[in-house]
């Protein structure tokens, strides 16, 4: 189904916040998102310093108004430091059982209530259609995994249920907690939940405990989010395809980054979801080959584009292997795929 409309149709343009919310409810837009979901990496920015990007150009949102992206500032909700900074703060391995999380629960769900003011002048700039305000909250796979290491996770779902059930619960009550302050101040457009609980094989879990360790969790956390009118979307690496409906079932929108070394297939995912958001997807590998192989990656993407709901970018960071110059071919390209596909008869 074509859902877009041509610019030349449009008798005023939308603005971010705008563009955003009415591609991932399915609603006509005038354009296409541009942005990065992800940060850039360390080396390929010090790469692309030393090609000719301006050394003040440091911050996400400075670095997305330089290259022309569609602007968005993200903050991330530390479960271990009263920041809120896109930044993650791991502490793994330091629990193996009640008894270690006892002893370190008083250092962990920090008072951000101090850090929570700087989003007001964002909150401003999104009203004025500036930027996108984003949050992302911890999920109740990535917090247990992120306090037990992998290896004790796995085990803990067998023969420590009541600890995976206690970290889960004291999360969601901080989540929940997180979202009453951040609605007293302004409504985030998204909300990501960070997990990472895929891989190239499928997902890390079964749908069983899904089920009986994330649903129960995540169901209110999400119900509380849809009554902010936030879209929510699960970050997830590797192959989700398996693991999609059983987000859905506990009241997810969609996911990202729907990365292509993992075999996702969107296309197929939207077959199978038709109301399914979606983010990233385009293959970071083919960054480096040169204009034809970066427009054909983008002529795979234009089914999903044109079925509604999915916004193009890269399907993870950046990779250092990709220079300033083929960063700026690509951003040329993701402005013609972005702007013409709702025109083009080719598209």
């Amino acid at each position: 189904m074509h859902r877009f409309r041509s610019v030349a149709d449009t008798t005023s343009l939308m603005n971010h916040p705008e563009r955003f919310r009415a591609v991932t409810n399915f609603q006509e837009v005038d354009r296409l998102p541009r942005w990065e979901w992800a940060m850039w990496w360390d080396r390929t920015l010090d790469r692309w310093y030393e090609e000719g990007l301006p050394k003040r150009v440091k911050s996400v949102f400075d670095i997305h108004e330089y290259f022309g992206l569609d602007p968005y500032i993200q903050f991330w909700f530390s479960t271990t430091d009263p920041t809120i900074e896109a930044t993650q703060h791991h502490v793994e391995g330091i629990v193996s059982n009640m008894d270690d999380y006892r002893r370190v629960r008083p250092d962990l769900f920090p008072d951000h209530s101090n850090s929570i003011q700087t989003m007001v002048p964002w909150f401003e700039r999104q009203k004025a259609g500036d930027a996108v305000v984003w949050i992302t909250l911890e999920g109740y796979f990535w917090f247990p995994r992120t306090l037990m290491g992998f290896t004790k996770l796995m085990l803990a779902f067998y023969d420590q249920p009541e600890l995976i059930h206690q970290i889960n619960q004291d999360l969601l009550n901080f989540n929940l907690d997180l979202l009453d302050q951040v609605e007293k101040l302004g409504q985030p457009v998204m909300m990501t939940i960070a997990e990472d609980m895929s891989y190239n094989k499928g997902p890390m879990v079964s749908e069983g405990c899904c089920e009986d360790f994330l649903a129960p969790y995540y169901k209110p956390m999400l119900a509380r989010a849809h009554e902010m009118e936030m879209m929510t979307i699960v970050d997830t690496d590797g192959d989700v395809t398996k693991l999609a409906p059983w987000l859905c079932s506990m009241g997810v929108h969609g996911v990202l980054p729907l990365e292509r070394q993992a075999g996702v297939d969107g296309m197929r995912l939207r077959e199978q979801f038709p109301d399914l958001r979606m983010i990233g997807h385009y293959d970071k590998m083919v960054m480096n080959r040169g204009e034809e192989a970066m427009r054909q990656e983008f002529e795979r993407l234009v089914p999903l584009i044109k079925s509604g709901g999915f916004i193009p970018s890269v399907d993870h960071q950046t990779p250092p292997g990709v220079s300033l110059n083929e960063y700026r071919t690509y951003l040329r390209l993701l402005a013609e795929y972005t702007g013409a596909c709702g025109e083009r008869s080719s598209c």
